[in-house]
């Protein structure tokens, strides 16, 4: 991903956080010779050798599954908050831009066994069952309901590299810095108002 440096974000805390808060991914590979993309849920682990990896599945009758043994290298893009910034919110004539902040992971993807599978759809599970007033347990599902996991292809990867851009106007002097975040907060857009409450997080330098 092309990112000029002044967005580059390398703090490696923050970008963990920011996988974890934004898990819904796209899973990019190239499958039957084509640029091939699944919409899914990856978690942030760590491989049986304390590295960081990702770990998620996809259904066994996707295309992109069985294309993993012939080509293993993936990238997993996450998103977050983004916002249209009007030039009008400059003291100057300029041109509009987009803030907003994404991570792209590149990894070598590998497909887990059954046992491993199972591990990996607790870990979701309990992830985002964290916040149910009744949480489902992969543990008390019937073994009906759990012979569905016959359909899928569980995998982790292997993390290579990762790029991440944090744009959010640092080229803006502290006046007109100020006035996006106000503008943007004036929008009542709830993504414009997510990105007006990053800046004001972030500290300028």
């Amino acid at each position: 991903m092309y990112i000029p440096n002044l967005y580059k974000n390398e703090n490696q805390e923050e970008i963990q956080n920011f996988i974890k808060e934004n898990g819904f991914a796209i899973l990019i590979n190239q499958t039957n010779g084509k640029l091939w993309a699944t919409h899914i849920p990856l978690i942030l682990d760590k491989n049986n050798s304390g590295t960081d990896c990702l770990i998620g599945h996809i259904s066994k009758e996707n295309p992109q599954a069985k294309s993993f043994n012939s080509n293993d290298e993936v990238l997993c893009v996450f998103s977050g908050s983004n916002a249209y910034i009007s030039s009008s919110w400059y003291d100057h004539e300029n041109v509009p831009t987009w803030n907003y902040l994404a991570v792209h992971v590149y990894g070598k993807i590998s497909i887990l066994n059954q046992e491993e599978t199972i591990k990996s759809l607790k870990k979701l599970v309990d992830k985002y069952e964290s916040n149910s007033k009744n949480p489902i347990k992969i543990e008390t599902l019937s073994s009906k309901t759990m012979l569905q996991t016959s359909g899928i292809v569980a995998f982790e990867i292997e993390i290579v590299s990762i790029e991440a851009v944090k744009k959010i106007s640092q080229n803006r002097d502290d006046k007109n810095y100020n006035n996006i975040i106000s503008e943007l907060e004036k929008t009542k857009n709830h993504q414009s108002i997510e990105m007006a409450t990053i800046m004001k997080s972030c500290p300028r330098k």
